[in-house]
Order: structure tokens, then C-alpha cells, then sequence
């Protein structure tokens, strides 16, 4: 439900910090964007040079939804965006330990995980992130296959490669990365069907590294491309590679940290059928790399998440209907201005937003790109405050407690 009827009676509740009044979502997603709504230069509270956090009420038909926002001014040299995870893709960790860790001045939660495995009884869930992931202009991994995703349904037209990211150039955009790698055996090459994911396209083989971490390989060889919750393969197999040679063999995958300098190959059906004919001390070669779909991007710094607002308009056929807690990130000015938002779990603001006012809300905000990140009671934002050396959680999770979290976007602030 569109939040039109209400754009007379939005007020702007000074709390926590002093803020401007701000207009509210105005237009349904097949209406031509209006201009931004202004924001008055004096709204906010600085965190740092160039990072600054306001927190105000925008009323709905179906309640008030708290709104938490952090604004960082990328044209600031000293400003920087990274990615917050816990060293590891299959790990979680409170979003401000995370923060605290990484020396972030502010951040939000990321993209959507592998939460629980109930539909695979014995099945250990990973807690691994569901799209691309990109650290320090380094690939950690690439997507899952679309109906192996965990999170409400996309919108027409997305995938689960989508990515917002920073750029060589500082600059944050939204794009598409996508997986370009191989396999070379004696037998000839196979490409490889994903890094370092909870779950792989079926008759696939995908390559686990040290940025995997310890968590048990089997959850991604469960599943189909079609349905999440189907049965584990009964078709699979890992191999073992270092220095370029095979070291050992196993007919199921297994668990434990993975050394670097070593690659962990597992297949499933076909894959696993090509696995089976390589032998302890067979040269075998692994390539990967994530690649920009579209444009030739290279990216700093890239989390997973789904679209909203392309262009300055909210994207056709979103659900306007479930409302929920929900956090965001918004890009405007060029790329030079990167919103960061995360509505309040607590007490009397459950209700939340739906995408669609999501959507109109980065853009009545001054975004004209919009990602919808991991909600519920994942929605966190931290920021420094009052001059500590260390964050604190400033909206209130929908848990009562922060959860732990795969990975966030943080702002960094050079002194």
C-alpha cells in the first residue's frame, strides 16, 4: 500500500538527534518520480567528516515506521565504504562487533543468509550470505542459484548476482557480478558453477578456499535449482587440490578449515561424476574470478541484496502489500552520496515498511539507485556517537537483541 494518503500528515519527531522535516514517499511505483524532497543542510548529527545519522517518524495506513539514517558524502576523500563480515563467508557475528573490529564509524547489515535448514534435517546451516561478496577489491564469493535463496520474493527482471558496490573510483553504483571460472583436468576443462556457496546449480562443480572458513560443505549440495527445500544430492564427490595437484578424494563433502593455497573441489551429479575420474597426484587447475555484468566494473567493495529504485524510479511489480522491518541503502548524486537505512524493530514500529515505500522513500530521500538488504531481525544500524571510540546499536532489532549477521556495509573515516 502506497503511502500517498499520508503525505500531509507526515512530521518529522525530533529523537534521539535533531533533524529537518522531510517529505514522505509521494508517488506508486508506476508514477512518473517527482523531484527529491528537499533535506535541509542542517538535518543530522555528524558521526565523522562526512558521515552524519538522523532518525525520524513516517506515519503509514498501517502504523508509524522509526526510520534510522546514516548519509555518507563519498565526494570526501576521507570517506570509505567496506565490507564488515567475520573474516570468513560461513560465519556470523553481531553487526557491531563487526564494526568495532573493522574500525567502522558507522555501518548497517548486509544481504540475506542461510539462517536455518529445516527442510534438511542433520543438514548444518552455514550462515553464509546469498549473493556476491567482494572484500577490499578481492572476490570472497558469487550467488546462489535464485530458488536457493533465503528472503522475500524478488522483483521482475532481478537475480540473486545483483550487487551494490563502490567502485576504483570511490563510487557507489549498483550492478551485476557474475562467475567466470574453470576447471582443467587431464580429461579436459569443465567450467566451474560457484565460489564459496551454500549452494550449487545442480550437476555443477564449485571451488571452496580458505574464505570459506570451517563450516561443513555439505548444504551445497542440497537442494535444486528450482527448489530449495528438495532432497541432498546422492550424486557427490570432493577433491582436494594443492599445488596444482590433486592430494585427496572424498565421496561426500566434508568439513574444516581449508588451508591457503589449497582449493576444495565438489561436485554434484555430473560433477561429481567428473570429480570421480581424477586420482591422487592428477594435475588439476582452478580459475575464478567474478566479472561485471553489462560494464566493465572493478569493484572495491560489493554485497548482495535485490533492487528497488532504478533510475529514479521504484521497480514495476514489487509487493506493495507485506510490510516488514526491513534496511536499505540508497545511492545519489552520482555516486557520490550513499544512504544507509535501517527501520526500528522496537516496541510500536513493527509494522514496518513494504518495498514499494521502501523504494519511494531512498528516492523522496535524494537516491536515485536502491538496494533492499537483509530485514527482520536482522535490521541493525550502528554508528559512533558522542565521541566514543566504538559503536553502539542505535535503532532497536526486531529480536530484542542484535543478530548475528554474515556481513554489513561500513563507513570508514581516514583521520
Amino acid at each position: 500500500m502506497s503511502v500517498l494518503p499520508l503525505r500531509r500528515r507526515l512530521s518529522v519527531l525530533v529523537a534521539l538527534v535533531g533533524c529537518a522535516v522531510l517529505a514522505p514517499p509521494a508517488a506508486r511505483a508506476s508514477a512518473p518520480p517527482p523531484a527529491p524532497a528537499p533535506v535541509a543542510a542542517s538535518a543530522g548529527r555528524a558521526v565523522a567528516a562526512g558521515v552524519t545519522y538522523r532518525v525520524f517518524d513516517l506515519p503509514t495506513s498501517r502504523g508509524t515506521a522509526r526510520v534510522h539514517l546514516l548519509s555518507a558524502d563519498l565526494g570526501d576523500p576521507r570517506v570509505s565504504v567496506g565490507l564488515l563480515y567475520p573474516g570468513v563467508v560461513a560465519a556470523r557475528a553481531p553487526l557491531s562487533r563487526l564494526a568495532d573490529g573493522a574500525g567502522a564509524v558507522a555501518g548497517i547489515n548486509g544481504d540475506f543468509f542461510n539462517l536455518t535448514e529445516v527442510q534438511h534435517p542433520g543438514v548444518e546451516a552455514t550462515g553464509a550470505p546469498v549473493g556476491p561478496a567482494v572484500a577490499g577489491g578481492r572476490a570472497l564469493k558469487a550467488a546462489v542459484p535464485r530458488a536457493q535463496r533465503f528472503g522475500p520474493s524478488l522483483p521482475p527482471g532481478t537475480n540473486t548476482r545483483q550487487v551494490l558496490g563502490v567502485d576504483q573510483d570511490g563510487r557507489a553504483r549498483l550492478g551485476e557480478l557474475v562467475l567466470r571460472g574453470a576447471v582443467t583436468t587431464p580429461d579436459g576443462t569443465l567450467p566451474l558453477g560457484g565460489l564459496n556457496q551454500y549452494a550449487l546449480p545442480v550437476g555443477s562443480v564449485g571451488v571452496f578456499t580458505k574464505d570459506w572458513g570451517s563450516v561443513s560443505r555439505l548444504r551445497s549440495t542440497c537442494g535444486t535449482d528450482s527448489d530449495r527445500g528438495a532432497p541432498c544430492s546422492a550424486e557427490t564427490y570432493e577433491v582436494t587440490v594443492r599445488g596444482g595437484r590433486v592430494v585427496a578424494v572424498a565421496g561426500t563433502p566434508g568439513r574444516g578449515a581449508i588451508a591457503p593455497g589449497t582449493q576444495v573441489l565438489v561436485g554434484r551429479e555430473e560433477g561429481a561424476r567428473h570429480l570421480r575420474g581424477l586420482a591422487v597426484g592428477d594435475r588439476v587447475q582452478v580459475s575464478h574470478r567474478l566479472v561485471s555484468a553489462g560494464r566493465d566494473v572493478a569493484y572495491r567493495f560489493a554485497v548482495g541484496g535485490f533492487p528497488v529504485l532504478l533510475g529514479g524510479a521504484p521497480l514495476r511489480g514489487m509487493d506493495g502489500v507485506t510490510s516488514a522491518v526491513r534496511t536499505a541503502a540508497g545511492i545519489g548524486a552520482g555516486g557520490r552520496r550513499l544512504l544507509l537505512l535501517a527501520l526500528d524493530g522496537g516496541e510500536g514500529y513493527r509494522s514496518g515498511l513494504t518495498v514499494v515505500e521502501v523504494a519511494e522513500l531512498l528516492r523522496d530521500l535524494g537516491a536515485v539507485d536502491g538496494m533492499n538488504l537483509d530485514g527482520g531481525g536482522s535490521s541493525t544500524l550502528v554508528a559512533r556517537t558522542g565521541g566514543s571510540a566504538g559503536v553502539r546499536v542505535l535503532n532497536h532489532p526486531s529480536g530484542g537483541v542484535e543478530r548475528a549477521v554474515p556481513n554489513g556495509i561500513g563507513l570508514f573515516v581516514a583521520p
